[in-house]
């Protein structure tokens, strides 16, 4: 699989196959198929067969960056009837898409194919929406670092998919292996909130059974657990030294850092991880000689906000984001029948739109 990734971004292959994406076996028996794509296929069996359709997929946004193709096409060529019959026309993961605009076209009798349609629709939707949104947080970033911490904003099944259209959009840092898992990747992190506090709220303990445990790594500490940042975050910088490799602030926004208690905060919103106590928390390290030790941020982190703190130069290294990632259904795909036996016909308001952009798929494609 990593081979076959690596395949592909070097431009030998042209899209990953049904050896890449499982498939649970009861997609054949349409299981997750809408009843009525069901009723509609036993019918057109009976009643109508033969009949050859053009189905054509589209979304109603503009600047999106598409996903879900692959994995559609890998989708039908296990599941559809004589799939080497069919003619497919796709565009391909990564590429830009605008409102309206076709990404995928499939060719022949529908009762071989069509029960697929919603199928089809959700991955795209679902796999489309979470690239676009790391797209978008890409772009805010403007070649800053960023890690995808989704795994805990979503069913657990999604991981896989979504971490997959996480990496076609950029993002190569997961929390977890199974983000990572069609693409190779495996997951990165240090500790969790639950270490400090198995430790008592100690910092430094925490911290250095972590590296007990793992000494072959540097330090990245959660810093926010006792809500005062830079008392902390200096505590454990003069502890480790060098060891100590970044600090992470990750402060609820329902929370105002124990930093502006004698502060006057009536010009900003103080609550969470705000920029002033990331410029203060800067400032502290380097005036006490710990210029090496970087800064993670973390904590309902969006494209805007990161944008806005990327455009003030607000001192961060990696930005963690998570909810931004995937819980924003961004965009929804739609399947029409466009044409019939070679001739247009589809429901009002709805056409074969022809693009230079859609290029044939063959079956097999391995």
């Amino acid at each position: 699989m990593e081979l076959e990734i690596k395949l592909k971004e070097e431009g030998k292959i042209s899209r990953l196959t049904n050896k890449t994406f499982q498939f649970d076996p009861r997609l054949k028996d349409g299981f997750f198929a809408a009843n009525y794509f069901l009723k509609s296929r036993k019918i057109v069996e009976k009643n109508a067969p033969n009949h050859i359709v053009t189905m054509q997929f589209f979304q109603r946004r503009n600047d999106t960056k598409l996903c879900g193709v692959d994995e559609a096409i890998a989708l039908v060529h296990t599941f559809a009837v004589h799939p080497e019959e069919l003619e497919i026309e796709a565009l391909n993961d990564g590429d830009i898409i605008q409102y309206g605009e076709p990404v995928l076209k499939i060719t022949g009798k529908y009762e071989n194919f069509g029960f697929l349609e919603s199928m089809i629709d959700g991955i795209l939707a679902r796999r489309t929406s979470v690239c676009t949104n790391v797209y978008e947080v890409m772009k805010a970033l403007r070649g800053n670092d960023c890690f995808s911490m989704a795994d805990r904003q979503d069913d657990y099944l999604t991981q896989i998919g979504d971490g997959y259209a996480t990496y076609v959009a950029g993002i190569r840092k997961v929390s977890t292996d199974a983000q990572g898992y069609w693409w190779g990747g495996k997951g990165v992190g240090t500790m969790p909130h639950a270490l400090i506090q198995v430790c008592g709220g100690d910092i430094c303990k925490a911290a250095d059974i972590y590296h007990k445990t793992f000494p072959e790594e540097k330090v990245t500490a959660l810093i926010d657990y006792n809500n005062n940042v830079i008392v902390d975050s200096l505590k454990l910088a003069k502890h480790l030294g060098e060891t100590l490799r970044a600090v992470r602030v990750d402060t609820s926004k329902s929370l105002i850092d124990h930093y502006f208690d004698d502060k006057d905060t009536s010009g900003f919103d103080p609550h969470g991880v705000c920029k002033e106590l990331i410029f203060a928390l800067r400032k502290a390290l380097d005036d006490n000689g710990f210029n090496f030790v970087k800064i993670i941020v973390s904590s309902s982190f969006t494209a805007s906000k990161i944008k806005e703190w990327v455009d003030l130069k607000v001192p961060v290294d990696t930005y963690g984001v998570g909810t931004a990632l995937v819980n924003n259904t961004t965009v929804g795909f739609t399947g029409d029948l466009v044409m019939l036996d070679g001739k247009p016909q589809a429901k009002e308001g709805r056409e074969n739109i022809p693009s230079t952009r859609l290029k044939k798929v063959p079956y097999p494609i391995y």
